[in-house]
């Protein structure tokens, strides 16, 4: 056993010195007659003997691949087998070296013997540098392992761009971060929790601003496509037939643009007792007008304006306008006032000044409308003669009254009321100048409360009343009305 551990440690340090082109002395390392290093030389296959089953020499180049108990070990390596063992050939001895008639026989199930190790001086240099390079092999093999293992290939395309990529990233979000790929609240792209996968394929379409003017309307919006007809495709907007500012294959640029898009139109015109049906795609009636081959007069016009902008379905009216102007003299009323002159009786009136009209020139405009003759146009007049006002003088006096004039009714007010023609006794039934009560006063023709009305008018019905029951209507003051 103890010649089995030193030719695998011989072999390992044979093997790491191969690997790491670490120097060996040449020829080996002396070996002494008689000692441990003859025997090993010979069951190593040293010269004048041959390898024993199960050991590598150490003057052979050795690998990864053959190294005993090895993850790298080849699986066709040929097990040793339990043949006779066969002397290799032989060499002429150096003067201190006397080879061995046979090679010994080392039992491998003998009982183990105590090993000596080797004084620190004589062992090889290339077992003193084997320890810390094979950690740096190790820590090397590791890194890489893990660095192979967390890399992934992945295939990124911003705006039609493809790039192959190879990255850590767990993630699309972190990716995007990675390349510093700006997602917005508008463009498409892969959601940020998606995770990565080797062999994934990624794709984000930045959007653009579009002020989209469709059919005479105005409106923004956003596309992620690249070009103009891509964006109206994506928009849904049917460009068959249409009229659009741009080529269909114009770019849209990061910062966007104005875009006018006029759509293909259904108008129906009536003109001249006929249809005229047209397909347009025109931003005015003026201009579906024309396409349609209609022409229009001086005074002609249509039912919409000619520079509204025409819908689908559309009917519009064209009308057939004739006419001319006309000029006549037509007379100003005169008003008619009247003004209260206190000198009449009340219910009198008389003119004091005729009333005159006036002459004024109009010019008016006449149409006719697709044979229909239309309301005249006022377009101007001019006054030639000023109206002259007819003034009335009414009566604002008191009415006379035949068999109740030349009495004192002045002095039968004041002893009745004090002269107040809104005075009402204590009771709240009698009032005015006389003192009526309400049911007198109403069968004399008044209306309301005797208190409410003109002083002209109580004095009025109290002559009416005189007449009738005479003094006596008023017990206490009727004395006052002689003079």
């Amino acid at each position: 056993m103890q010649g089995s551990h030193r030719a695998v440690r011989g072999t390992a340090a044979g093997a790491a010195t191969a690997v790491l082109d670490s120097p060996r002395p040449q020829g080996g390392y002396p070996p002494r007659p008689g000692g441990r290093h003859a025997r090993r030389d010979a069951q190593a296959g040293a010269p004048g003997g041959s390898l024993r089953p199960g050991y590598y020499s150490a003057a052979a180049p050795t690998t990864a691949a053959t190294l005993p108990n090895s993850p790298y070990r080849a699986a066709s390596r040929p097990t040793p087998s339990a043949a006779p063992y066969a002397p290799g050939p032989s060499y002429a001895p150096g003067p201190s070296y006397a080879a061995p008639s046979a090679p010994p026989t080392v039992r491998r199930a003998a009982r183990p013997r105590a090993r000596t190790r080797r004084p620190a001086a004589q062992r090889p240099d290339a077992l003193r540098t084997l320890l810390p390079q094979a950690l740096v092999v190790a820590f090397l093999a590791g890194g890489t392992s893990a660095f192979v293992a967390h890399d992934k290939e992945v295939t990124l395309t911003v705006d039609g761009r493809p790039r192959t990529l190879h990255t850590f990233a767990s993630d699309a979000g972190e990716l995007l971060a990675d390349e510093g790929v700006r997602v917005g609240r508008h463009d498409a792209a892969p959601p940020p929790a998606r995770p990565l996968g080797d062999g994934d394929a990624l794709a984000v379409r930045h959007a653009r601003p579009l002020t989209l003017t469709l059919d005479g309307r105005r409106r923004r919006v956003w596309t992620t496509a690249r070009t103009v007809g891509g964006a109206l495709r994506q928009l849904g907007v049917r460009s068959a037939g249409a009229y659009v500012s741009a080529p269909a294959g114009a770019r849209l640029p990061r910062a966007g643009r104005e875009l006018e898009v006029r759509t293909e139109r259904g108008v129906v015109f009536l003109a001249d007792g006929r249809e005229h049906a047209v397909r347009t795609n025109a931003a005015t009636v003026r201009e579906a007008l024309a396409q349609a081959g209609l022409r229009l007069g001086h005074l002609d016009t249509t039912s919409a304006g000619l520079d509204s902008f025409p819908r689908d379905g559309q009917t519009v009216t064209v009308m057939r306008v004739t006419g001319g102007e006309e000029v006549s003299e037509e007379h100003v009323p005169f008003r008619r006032l009247r003004r209260a002159d206190p000198r009449l009786p009340a219910g009198s009136e008389v003119l004091a000044r005729a009333g005159r009209p006036g002459l004024k020139r109009v010019r008016y405009r006449l149409r006719t409308v697709n044979g229909v003759r239309q309301k005249p146009e006022r377009l101007s007049a001019r006054m030639l003669r000023p109206p002259r006002d007819e003034v009335v003088r009414v009566g604002a006096g008191p009415r006379p009254v035949p068999g109740a004039e030349g009495l004192d009714w002045a002095a039968l007010a004041r002893c009745e009321s004090g002269g107040r023609p809104q005075a009402v006794d204590a009771s709240g039934t009698r009032g005015g100048l006389y003192q009526f009560d309400a049911g007198t006063w109403h069968r004399l023709g008044g209306t309301g409360r005797p208190q409410h009305a003109p002083a002209a008018e109580q004095t009025y019905r109290a002559k009416r009343l005189y007449l009738t029951r005479g003094a006596a209507a008023w017990p206490p003051c009727g004395r006052k009305l002689a003079r």
